[in-house]
């Protein structure tokens, strides 16, 4: 989430492998126009981006059968390019990839903490979209102390009188900025932030950040950027950077607190010695700058939480995640303020309770991202 935004599940995928099939579909790639392919699976036409991995494919395939069902047959477009994957133009603002009943309390909400909604928020594939539809009717449920309990042992009740009833959609530590890095459509901050008490009593928040169809976590700009130098070295361990700080870009251009708040917390990153090089050019830099926002909360004063820690909830069936966060794994030693679940544990966490408006929202939950 630096230079550009990290984009959620938006317009064609980067160029890659062609797609992978699974079980008996049949696929025929073909050009509808010079810059549009269709892709025939099961005896339907699909406007999808030429380089999704199996799973992607699949969930695309999924999802936009559901918005046929549902929405619309009719495609969107992005720079001109038609995708059955996009919902039109006209569906901009009616949020028609939410559950019905928390859209009065997502207006509500940005009311009172404004975030931007994603560009591709009407992606059948939003990432942004699909977090909102796995915690906002638990947050907005009378059962969430039951629910959220049993994911987190420590967790004994939403604090309600922290961020918005407890919960603040795309967090950053406003007005702290701990990071340095907030600019109006860049920075590091999570999908949601959850403030609560322990069975102790204390005051805990607990970032985490969701992940639908995204086969990797954002990795650095900075490795790539232009305004990079000769002394902007990444090919450095994370001992030397750590001794020279400016060796890193973000540190000596963009002026960022990534390398000074990993240096109080140095400890936390037990296996660096195992690198060669700095460890968070890919896909761990996103969950470095995502843990470094917990850490550097729980170490400020002027913040009321008592211990705040991150974790990654992604759908099941989307492994090419786990390289990465088994890796970070490996890197802080499987330190616990650091997990991995999935919207399965959700919604098996919030089954166990057969409440009726829940289960309504499980089966919608479950039918649209096939779980």
């Amino acid at each position: 989430r630096h230079g550009r935004r990290n984009r959620r599940a938006g317009g064609p995928a980067r160029q890659g492998p062609r797609p992978q099939t699974r079980d008996d579909a049949r696929v025929v790639n073909r050009e509808d126009t010079p810059r549009t392919r269709v892709f025939t699976i099961n005896g339907n036409d699909y406007r999808l981006p030429s380089a999704l991995n199996a799973f992607q494919q699949e969930m695309y395939v999924h999802l936009i059968n559901w918005k046929w069902a549902h929405i619309t047959r009719e495609p969107g477009h992005n720079r001109g390019i038609l995708y059955d994957a996009i919902l039109p133009d006209e569906y901009a603002g009616r949020y028609p990839m939410l559950y019905p009943g928390v859209a009065d309390a997502l207006k509500k909400h940005l009311q009172k903490y404004p975030f931007r909604i994603h560009k591709y928020f009407n992606h059948v594939a939003s990432s942004q979209a699909a977090n909102l539809n796995l915690f906002l009717p638990i947050l907005l449920s009378p059962n969430a102390n039951a629910i959220l309990g049993a994911l987190r042992s420590d967790f004994a009740r939403l604090a309600v009188s922290q961020l918005d009833n407890g919960y603040r959609i795309e967090f950053w530590d406003e007005p702290f900025g701990n990071l340095g890095d907030k600019r109006n459509v860049s920075g590091t901050d999570v999908d949601i932030a959850i403030a609560y008490h322990n069975h102790q009593d204390e005051l805990r928040l607990w970032l985490i950040e969701h992940k639908l169809t995204e086969n990797e976590f954002t990795p650095c700009g900075g490795f790539r950027s232009k305004g990079r130098q000769a002394q902007h070295d990444c090919s450095k361990r994370f001992a030397d950077i750590l001794a020279d700080k400016h060796l890193c870009y973000y540190h000596d251009v963009r002026q960022f607190k990534y390398w000074t708040i990993t240096e109080t917390n140095q400890a936390f990153f037990a296996n660096h010695d195992q690198y060669v090089h700095c460890p968070f050019q890919g896909g761990l830099n996103q969950l470095w700058r995502n843990q470094l926002l917990a850490l550097s909360i729980e170490q400020d004063a002027r913040q009321p939480y008592k211990q705040a820690s991150f974790s990654v909830v992604k759908h099941p069936g989307n492994t090419s995640l786990d390289k990465s966060l088994a890796a970070y794994q490996n890197l802080i030693a499987n330190h616990p303020k650091f997990s991995v679940f999935t919207s399965a544990d959700v919604i098996a966490a919030a089954t166990t309770l057969n409440d009726t408006g829940l289960n309504k929202w499980i089966a919608w939950y479950r039918a649209l991202y096939k779980l």
